[in-house]
């Protein structure tokens, strides 16, 4: 090969070159802008609820009776509701007077068992909680049981613990309407607590 071929040779291997490391025009896209940039959430933002279950804040009203407070089962009905998943937003100890339970029971002046009624009620003292979660006024209901014990079924808390229909340990609201008012009745609105349950997410899916 002569001298001449030799630089021409040596010119187009340069040019070959050159254009393998040249920088990419602006038709290439940039490794950085083939995707959009992740947004970071905050410090205390929160993910929105887009497949949350509507109604999880449903309250209602559920009471131990004396007969349930002198036999010390309090605690066994907390940790049902606790383990049901539902989550306490109020509880007090009292002595309910007369004036308390005559709005309670309204609806059961008439009956000829009214005043024993009244008489077992102020016998000694009442825990008187409200719980907050999906459904929780007709699940209280199931998880209670029949008002006779003869009647509830084993697994409820008065098939497990009453003893007769005038010592049944607990009550629950019967409806949404009625344990808006029995809630009322009971607890000031300063005396519920709403606070945020980590285990919410998981329970509801939110």
């Amino acid at each position: 090969m002569g001298f001449f071929q030799r630089c021409v040779a040596r010119s187009l291997l340069q040019g070959q070159r050159s254009l393998c490391g040249s920088t990419p025009g602006p038709e290439r896209l940039k490794p950085e802008a083939a995707a959009p940039a992740a947004r970071s959430l905050g410090p205390g933002s929160r993910r929105p609820y887009s497949a949350g279950i509507p109604g999880i804040q449903e309250r209602t009203l559920v009471a131990v009776k004396p007969d349930g407070v002198q036999r010390r089962l309090v605690g066994d009905v907390i940790k049902r509701f606790e383990r049901r998943g539902f989550k306490l937003v109020g509880m007090k100890l009292l002595q309910a007077n007369e004036g308390i339970l005559a709005e309670h029971y309204h609806e059961l002046r008439r009956k000829p068992f009214y005043p024993a009624l009244i008489h077992y009620m102020t016998s000694g003292p009442v825990v008187a909680m409200v719980w907050e979660g999906y459904n929780v006024v007709r699940t209280s209901r199931a998880m209670v049981g029949d008002t006779d014990s003869a009647e509830a079924k084993p697994g409820t808390i008065r098939g497990d613990f009453s003893i007769h229909v005038s010592r049944n340990v607990v009550h629950a609201s019967d409806s949404v309407e009625t344990a808006q008012r029995e809630i009322s009745l009971w607890f000031h609105s300063s005396e519920l607590v709403d606070w945020d349950c980590c285990d919410y997410s998981n329970t509801y899916q939110l």
